[in-house]
């Protein structure tokens, strides 16, 4: 059984480097046997949060809300590739991942970071830990931050100069300790109900 992964990615600036950074992790994924998913949160655009996905009455929420909540249930595991914003999150990731609660428990997620500078988007990695574990995931410790993100990846997500050659050393142990809590997590939900 394949993991069924959604990779989140959240810039809508016009010139994004860190897409680069998804469509590399999204290939990534795939050559280690995964079902693998970028969900763009600028082409999804949801609006600026108003009522959560919970709140609507059942077949009333927006299509874009109502399949993207169908696919982060079904999901195992999800990558939150997170650019860093006056060292904090960027808003349309952070947009789009409100608009669920429930939907996310019970499962791992892992933080790739990106940011132009050497401290390759840490900080905000660190706001995400918080965010994400209060939102029901397990977050796992193992970091991949990309610094230079602009030079770290070709146009077709490939690994170039010194920050690209760092994320693709970094990659295996992120993905297996990605793999492990997956696993364990799908484990537990087999054999036993969440508590609630």
């Amino acid at each position: 059984m394949s993991d069924r992964i959604l990779i989140f990615y959240g810039s809508y600036r016009s010139d994004r480097q860190g897409i680069r950074l998804a469509d590399y992790l999204v290939q990534s994924f795939a050559e280690r046997g995964a079902d693998v998913e970028l969900i763009d949160a600028k082409a999804i655009d949801l609006p600026m949060l108003d009522r959560m996905y919970k709140e609507y009455e059942a077949g009333t929420a927006p299509a874009a809300l109502e399949a993207l909540a169908g696919k982060i249930r079904a999901a195992d595991a999800f990558v939150f590739v997170a650019g860093e914003y006056n060292w904090g999150v960027q808003p349309g990731l952070k947009n789009l991942t409100d608009h669920f609660l429930e939907e996310w428990y019970w499962r791992p997620a892992a933080v790739a970071s990106y940011s132009a500078g050497r401290l390759a988007g840490v900080r905000g990695a660190m706001a995400w830990h918080g965010i994400l574990s209060e939102m029901g995931m397990i977050v796992t410790s193992t970091p991949l931050a990309v610094g230079g993100i602009g030079k770290a990846f070709d146009d077709d997500g490939q690994p170039s100069g010194e920050g690209g050659a760092a994320a693709a050393k970094a990659f295996p142990r992120f993905a297996d300790d990605l793999a492990w809590w997956t696993e364990a997590a799908r484990t537990q939900r087999a054999r036993r109900s969440a508590p609630y």
